[in-house]
């Protein structure tokens, strides 16, 4: 049965159906809740699906579940409001993305994050698991709220308040080989730098339009994709001089790898300024490739780690350059990624798409001797 929702002289449909539990449409936030829902209508978790995602759709068009069982396994966290999600996790059952399906393409929505009740942890990866009680929502605001289109949960769900909300989708995804593909592995703690508070900061603007509040969580989600200038701060990057050469020194500060995702690429670009002249050396690469046999793979195929030099977490890195310095130069270091790995941009058929293309430059630095 569908529900309809008058707010604020707007009618919207109230719920999608995942064959188990029904969500309210992101859309329906937006009257209340409109900077919070603009943040959230640019990130990459409003555009999670194959049609929205150019990466994402690269790789489930080779993917053996796409070409030869016909079903959509990833939907669990990349639409995990399917009205048929249920059919997508089941083997043996046809159940593919549709572009014109509205619940297909309403990505992480807002509903449903703010009603996972809990995670269970699994080898394979973890599974989010809700509230049944619909238009009842769970947050981080610790003063008590009201709001006359839903309920409001303050208190008792830890997992908002300790950013393990977010582990049940990005915690670890181990393949059929039993290689952990893509893992945090992160511990988080309540009250300590979490995935919450590093990529959900408080910004400046209310919560919503009835209760006025000074700040609220950013819900563009700073990452490799977009606003990752709001994680600058977690990473420090210094220079050591010597004698006949001189070190870069990166500090990861946060409790995770640089980079998760096997396709990405960091770059760390280094030159000198002498006068009028400038010194590019060579670029340092750091990455984690997956694959067998001693060879890249997709995914689906790898049995295990073929290179890793990936910054990890709390490690600091010290690249050497033999390069003598002189009095007056200038040293300029900028570390950044590419999304796909520009070695795969060929097989993915992503050579022109500038997503997968571009440089993200993260962080500059200059040092003057």
């Amino acid at each position: 049965m569908k529900l309809l929702l008058v707010s604020l002289g707007l009618i919207g449909l109230l719920f999608a159906n995942d064959g188990v539990h029904k969500f309210a449409p992101s859309t329906d936030c937006k009257a209340c809740h409109t900077k919070i829902y603009d943040e959230y209508y640019g990130s990459m978790h409003a555009n999670s699906t194959p049609q929205k995602d150019p990466i994402h759709a690269s790789i489930w068009a080779k993917h053996p579940q796409n070409k030869k069982q016909q079903r959509y396994g990833c939907g669990k966290c990349h639409t995990p409001t399917a009205n048929n999600l249920d059919k997508m996790l089941t083997k043996g059952a046809k159940a593919l993305p549709d572009a014109k399906n509205e619940t297909h393409q309403a990505g992480i929505s807002c509903a449903y994050c703010h009603r996972i009740k809990s995670i269970e942890h699994h080898q394979k990866s973890n599974t989010n698991i809700m509230t049944h009680t619909q238009r009842n929502y769970f947050g981080t605001l610790k003063e008590k709220m009201e709001s006359p289109y839903h309920g409001i949960v303050s208190e008792g769900n830890e997992h908002m308040q300790n950013g393990n909300v977010c582990i049940g989708c990005h915690s670890h995804k181990m393949n059929k080989h039993k290689l952990n593909v893509c893992s945090t592995n992160i511990d988080n703690e309540m009250d300590k730098a979490n995935c919450v508070s590093c990529h959900m900061p408080k910004v400046d603007g209310s919560v919503s339009k009835f209760n006025k509040t000074t700040k609220h969580a950013f819900h563009g989600f700073a990452g490799a994709h977009f606003h990752s200038d709001m994680l600058e701060k977690y990473i420090d990057i210094s220079i050591l001089r010597e004698i006949d050469d001189f070190k870069i020194n990166i500090d990861n500060r946060t409790s995770h790898a640089l980079l998760l995702h096997p396709l990405r690429v960091a770059v760390l670009k280094v030159s000198v300024k002498r006068g009028s002249k400038t010194i590019k050396l060579k670029n340092k690469i750091f990455v984690r490739v997956i694959g067998h046999d001693k060879k890249p793979t997709m995914p689906w195929k790898a049995t295990t780690t073929v290179k890793n030099t990936m910054i990890k977490a709390n490690e600091k890195r010290v690249v050497t350059y033999n390069f003598k310095l002189q009095k007056g130069d200038e040293v300029d270091a900028v570390l950044g990624w590419f999304l796909v790995n520009p070695k795969a941009l060929k097989k993915l058929n992503l050579e022109d798409k500038e997503v997968a293309t571009k440089f993200h430059k993260f962080k500059s630095v200059s040092f003057k001797f």
